[in-house]
């Protein structure tokens, strides 16, 4: 598996939390900053990350912002990605089992990086159910395709 990574001012901290699991998990990734706690745009770290996991490049994704809400809701612009906020672990792993997400969002504001690690092994340990999901998947990538 690949990970691809990135964060924007406010999600520095959890952002560190996220590439030492992947380290621990053997896990390949790419971290796409940002670097410090400088103002950004969440949009100018959500979009190109998403890009990369639609096209193959990657697997699967992580963003960190202050609450996730805009780095999900900037992912979910690209076609083929299905991007979770998640600030649980059970819905970091019904997200996988059943959406087959290839992304989820963080909000380092509102969980800490203790919370996101859990969620995140979650997550990428977690494998789609197929089935009945599967049936659901594609009629979200048929209108997608429309």
């Amino acid at each position: 598996m690949k990970v691809i990574l990135s964060a924007d001012h406010a999600g520095v901290t959890v952002r560190n939390e996220m590439k030492d699991l992947l380290t621990e998990m053997n896990i390949d990734y790419v971290d796409t900053g940002c670097e410090g706690s400088g103002s950004v745009d969440y949009p100018d770290f959500a979009l190109p990350a998403a890009e990369r996991v639609a096209n193959g490049e990657f697997d699967r994704g992580i963003l960190i912002c202050g609450t996730g809400i805009g780095m999900s809701i900037a992912a979910n612009k690209v076609a083929g990605i299905r991007c979770a906020l998640t600030h649980d672990v059970y819905s970091a792993k019904l997200t996988r089992q059943h959406n087959d997400s290839n992304m989820i969002a963080m909000g380092e504001r509102v969980i800490g990086p203790g919370l996101a690690r859990e969620i995140a092994q979650t997550w990428l340990e977690t494998e789609f159910e197929g089935g009945r999901h599967a049936n659901r998947i594609g009629k979200i990538s048929t209108y997608e395709e429309e």
